[in-house]
């Protein structure tokens, strides 16, 4: 069950062809092809897609999404054929062929049970009791009854993910590796974490790093690198610590400042990445929403001792549901060119709690309305954690009501066309309810799973994010585009372009509208008369 792509003729005497066209749609494509058009020389009118690919940009590094020990617990019930199936369907190149993915170091909220290190024995400084044995030692059916293979976690997920890599000659699979946390011990609170209460107006904390412990948590980073190296996992990028600004204190996290983190890495850990093998791995800065990212980048990046030891900046999506906020990009990478700007989170968060104005229709969805029910993900069904939020500085109107594929693929369009090199989704694989979660918080994910009746359910953002996948990959360098969208509403297309090293040039199209566009795909002095689906995301590949 893989997606195959139709190769076929590219060039004529009149000019440019179209080498491929794939939709995924509302209406039902999942990668479909569609007739190669010709192009012709001209001046084009109406709506205009122009790109320039001799104008180049910033370099992809891959497109992906994470593997967390939730995906790896639920696919651990699923019979080994098919587990080997969804796998292959994730990695392999007749399937997605994800190329970057993001994994946790040590506990996070998609955790079976959560609030673990690999150190828990305070005062450990030599770190003598390092162990990732929570990451392989598997989930036994006496206690989770329904598991299949017992030894089936975190680690022999990813490693399976490796294999099936080298098994087609492809190596290429970037790892970014962000903990959550620090080991408790060497926090100022001495726990994972601390809710909020009604009395404290529910402001919790994940605590900060005690400063005498610094030096230990960066050692404690380095051997993890060193010891999943040593698996045979070598960890390709990392960040200090996900989500410096805290989440509230409702799972595992741990803060920092710009100017701390700054520190920290200019005094700890840039400096402990410099030396052998370790000297590869990238470092990535920040690892929070993308609204937030100036002062962090001012701060680090700017710093000429700490910036010589940062590749870039991580970003999250979570600060609204339909901006990008391409703008803080723009003046990122006008401050900091040569530093890379990498999105390593996002999913549909708080998935399965309903609006107050009632926004799923009972005539159509049923309880779990998302499981195995394409209308949900193609339609205004979901909403974030901030829509009903009542806290200070929540803009109501950054978080409405949304369309989740369209989220999905008006911010990988609109990043990528931004300067963003890399783009990763959040757990790939989740159950039926979207979990588990030892927190309760519950997300969607591109694929779900029905633990109870091993029933697979590849949802449209699953679809998108292989159309983007396979036709976006590592190496890649992103090109010029402009729109001239005449009375369109400014959200109704979007429009990003690649161009690889075989000169195939790799546009991307989003229609978030009910109705098909026609539209003008200009190259150079070239351009094609085409049109894009309703509600659909379209890729036009061209031989230059």
């Amino acid at each position: 069950m893989g997606i195959g792509f139709m190769i076929s003729c590219n060039s004529t005497e009149k000019g440019l062809v179209t080498k491929n066209i794939f939709v995924t749609s509302a209406s039902g494509d999942k990668m479909a092809t569609r007739s190669n058009v010709s192009f012709q020389k001209g001046t084009p009118d109406g709506i205009v897609i122009a790109i320039d690919p001799d104008i180049t940009k910033q370099t992809i590094d891959g497109i992906g999404s994470s593997v967390t020990e939730a995906s790896a617990y639920v696919l651990a019930h699923l019979d080994p054929e098919k587990r080997r199936e969804v796998m292959h369907r994730i990695f392999s190149a007749g399937g997605a062929n994800f190329s970057l993915t993001r994994i946790h170091i040590g506990a996070c909220d998609f955790c079976v049970n959560g609030k673990y290190s690999y150190l828990d024995h305070p005062g450990d400084t030599q770190l003598n009791a390092f162990s990732i044995d929570p990451d392989k030692m598997g989930f036994s059916r006496e206690c989770y009854p329904g598991i299949v293979e017992e030894k089936y976690d975190l680690l022999p997920m990813i490693k399976e993910a490796i294999a099936i890599k080298k098994a087609q000659d492809d190596t290429t699979l970037n790892i970014v590796a962000s903990a959550w946390t620090a080991p408790s011990w060497m926090k100022d609170i001495e726990d994972w974490y601390i809710p909020g209460t009604p009395e404290n107006n529910y402001q919790g904390t994940g605590g900060q790093l005690k400063p005498e412990y610094e030096g230990v948590y960066a050692d404690y980073l380095v051997k993890y690198l060193e010891v999943y190296r040593d698996e045979g996992v070598d960890i390709w990028a990392i960040t200090p610590v996900n989500e410096p600004h805290g989440n509230n204190g409702q799972w595992e996290s741990m803060h920092f400042t710009p100017e701390s983190q700054n520190r920290f890495i200019k005094t700890q850990l840039g400096p402990k990445l410099q030396s052998g093998e370790n000297a590869n791995i990238k470092l990535l800065i920040y690892d929070q929403n993308r609204d937030g990212l100036e002062p962090w980048a001012t701060q680090i990046l700017g710093d000429k001792e700490t910036s010589q030891f940062v590749y870039g900046s991580a970003v999250h999506w979570y600060e609204s549901t339909v901006k990008v906020y391409e703008e803080v990009f723009d003046r990122v990478h006008a401050w900091f060119p040569s530093h890379a700007i990498i999105h390593t989170e996002g999913c549909i968060d708080d998935l399965g709690k309903d609006a107050p104005e009632g926004i799923r229709d009972p005539i159509r969805f049923k309880e779990r309305d998302w499981f195995n029910n394409d209308a949900f993900w193609w339609g205004k069904n979901a909403t974030d954690w901030a829509y009903t939020a009542a806290w200070p500085g929540v803009v109501a109107e950054d978080h409405p009501i949304y369309v989740p594929v369209h989220r999905y693929a008006r911010n990988i369009i609109v990043s990528i066309d931004h300067w963003v090199k890399g783009w990763i989704d959040w757990n790939v694989v989740l159950d039926h309810n979207g979990g588990p979660n030892h927190v309760g918080n519950f997300c969607g994910a591109p694929i779900m799973i029905d633990t109870r009746t091993q029933l697979v359910y590849y949802t449209p953002v699953y679809y998108v994010l292989a159309q983007f996948s396979q036709t976006i990959r590592p190496g890649d360098r992103a090109v010029k585009t402009q729109m001239y969208v005449n009375d369109l509403d400014n959200d109704a297309l979007h429009t990003c372009a690649t161009l690889n090293t075989d000169k195939v040039l790799s546009v991307q199209l989003l229609n978030t509208t009910p109705n098909e566009i026609l539209y003008q795909l200009k190259i150079k002095d070239q351009f094609a008369s085409l049109k894009i689906d309703a509600n659909s995301l379209q890729t036009i590949q061209i031989q230059l």
